[in-house]
């Protein structure tokens, strides 16, 4: 996994979180099923009853759709297996809809803690809001919410990811170029990558952005939307993806185009297969941008630590409530500190 940093945390709380995810190397994972194991007990829905002698601890994370959220879902598993004494419930949804039956079901089972990675932003505020008034610890894990309800919230900077890439583009653009932006889906995460780039790009009056259509963090959505800009555009210098799960699926429609050879294009997020063109120099891979799924199970980690012993109101009182992850710009130069061929993603 490629080494992560954190700016907004002392470096005391930041090893301390990071340590304790001294996990087993990466290694291939079948995609799960939808888990929600039972939680021994009944419970009232119009209240949480937690058991007194088990911490219990439910996890929402999205399905394993694609690459970055199949990492996601081997991550969580690993978290686990490190805390046998927690009771953990984990369920993966495929749309917010699922996502909030799933937590509507832990709450009436009882949890503790509930540790939350959003399918979407908007959809999933209003069920975080109300877990968190029945007194439920959250950490919220990437897709920040419209309102400040997580105890803990955790992310990778999605600023500095849009920031990072943009200038890159920039440069390897020399100040001048006609581009197209592929965005992911609607939350916090997306709005905070694409702001920061076009800011970068308003800066320079010799960028053109022709046109950006959202494709979902989807390879074939990916594709498809690539393949209306190819139709609408007889010159394409550069493609801003954001996401190597886009940036392959446009890869696939400019290649199909037979235009390869006139563009090139910058995802982001650490997949091995891209991190290995980036290493291999290829033309249209040229660099990336680092973005670790692993951040899940910092997010469990901080959960049961901060529950476990009983002092949740006195850990609360220095615990950071935004913590945040620093990105890298991956390179031909130190692609090989970010290449795990052995990795699920």
């Amino acid at each position: 996994m490629a080494r992560i940093t954190s700016r907004r945390l002392s470096l005391a709380v930041a090893a301390g979180a990071l340590a304790a995810l001294a996990l087993p190397a990466w290694r291939a994972v079948e995609e799960p099923a939808v888990t929600s194991p039972a939680l021994s007990g009944a419970a009232e829905a119009s209240t949480v009853q937690p058991s007194a002698s088990k911490l219990r601890i439910g996890i929402s994370i999205p399905a394993a759709d694609h690459g970055w959220t199949a990492g996601v879902v081997w991550w969580a598993k690993q978290a686990q297996a490190l805390y046998p004494e927690v009771d953990f419930a984990l369920a993966t949804a495929t749309t917010p809809q699922k996502q909030i039956s799933d937590i509507e079901n832990m709450m009436v089972k009882g949890i503790d803690g509930l540790v939350i990675l959003a399918t979407e932003s908007a959809p999933l505020t209003p069920i975080a809001k109300r877990a968190h008034e029945r007194g439920i610890y959250i950490v919220n894990v990437d897709r920040g919410f419209l309102e400040p309800v997580a105890d803990v919230f955790l992310e990778g900077d999605n600023k500095a990811f849009g920031r990072k890439s943009a200038q890159y583009m920039v440069q390897r653009l020399g100040g001048k170029g006609k581009i197209v932006i592929l965005e992911g889906i609607p939350c916090t995460v997306n709005t905070d990558r694409v702001e920061a780039a076009k800011e970068v790009f308003a800066q320079h009056p010799g960028i053109e952005i022709l046109g950006q259509q959202p494709a979902m963090w989807n390879r074939q959505k990916g594709l498809e939307v690539m393949q209306t800009f190819l139709v609408k555009h007889k010159q394409i210098d550069a493609v801003w993806a954001q996401d190597d799960d886009i940036a392959l699926g446009a890869h696939k429609a400019i290649k199909e185009a037979g235009r390869e050879k006139e563009m090139w294009m910058l995802g982001g997020a650490g997949m091995k297969e891209v991190v290995k063109m980036v290493m291999d120099r290829h033309p249209m891979f040229p660099a990336n941008i680092t973005y670790p799924p692993s951040m899940i199970a910092t997010g469990i980690h901080l959960c049961v630590s901060n529950l476990r012993d009983g002092h949740r109101a006195k850990v609360s009182q220095f615990m950071p409530r935004h913590l945040m992850i620093d990105v890298e710009l991956i390179t031909p130069e130190n692609a090989k500190d970010y290449y795990f061929p052995d990795s699920v993603y």
